[in-house]
């Protein structure tokens, strides 16, 4: 399956995007990992990421694009993949299309996760962070460590990003809505869009992706 993960920020995109990948036994391709693989494989293309993000500007559309598509190129996305903060405006959607369209290929569905903005607010704010290890995330409700502001890992201090705040996170949000969002209209009008809710346990929701994705194959 050739599959487009849409979502705002915190609604748990990575975790389940991972899931499905494996089920459906199709490569995992993120944003993240790409701009990450080409800095460190020091490409072209991750040059010039890196130049811009040093300077604190947005990547450009067209140097995104240049990763994504050298990505699918690669043998284990030949008969499948799943995308994940890629396309992140109507702008890499068209070109994404383009990319499929010259090789004979099509998206099998666009998977929109929905989850209500409170709920996203309450999930990203309450997140806390080891000092020690990244890797090593709680949260303040969902799962509290045992001793306030200490890890239970480690015993490192637990602390909220700057960008978890609630006012930042509705940024975000703000910025969601205004660039990512129209790509969800524009894959409707193709008719690929399965929406579900990302509310409930991580497996439930996987479940939830799965049936839809099904019914809609």
């Amino acid at each position: 399956m050739r599959i487009v993960l849409v979502g705002p920020p915190g609604a748990g995109k990575g975790t389940q995007a991972a899931f499905l990948a494996k089920n459906l036994s199709i490569p995992h391709i993120s944003t993240g990992d790409l701009f990450r693989a080409n800095i460190s494989q020091g490409t072209d293309l991750g040059k010039q990421a890196k130049a811009y993000m040093d300077a604190g500007d947005l990547v450009p559309d067209e140097v995104t694009i240049g990763m994504a598509e050298d990505r699918l190129n690669q043998p284990d996305a030949a008969k499948g993949f799943l995308l994940d903060g890629f396309p992140r405006n109507e702008f890499q959607a068209r070109a994404l299309d383009a990319y499929l369209a010259a090789h004979d290929i099509a998206l099998d569905g666009v998977l929109d996760l929905e989850v209500p903005e409170d709920e996203v607010v309450k999930r990203i704010a309450g997140r806390r962070v080891c000092r020690n290890n990244s890797a090593h995330v709680f949260h303040v409700d969902y799962s509290a460590p045992a001793t306030e502001g200490v890890c239970d890992e480690c015993g490192g201090e637990l602390y909220q990003r700057s960008d978890d705040t609630p006012d930042k996170v509705r940024n975000r949000l703000e910025v969601y809505h205004r660039e990512t969002e129209p790509i969800i209209d524009y894959y409707k009008q193709q008719n690929l869009v399965v929406t579900i809710s990302a509310l409930g346990a991580v497996a439930e929701v996987t479940q939830r992706a799965m049936d839809a994705l099904r019914r809609g194959e």
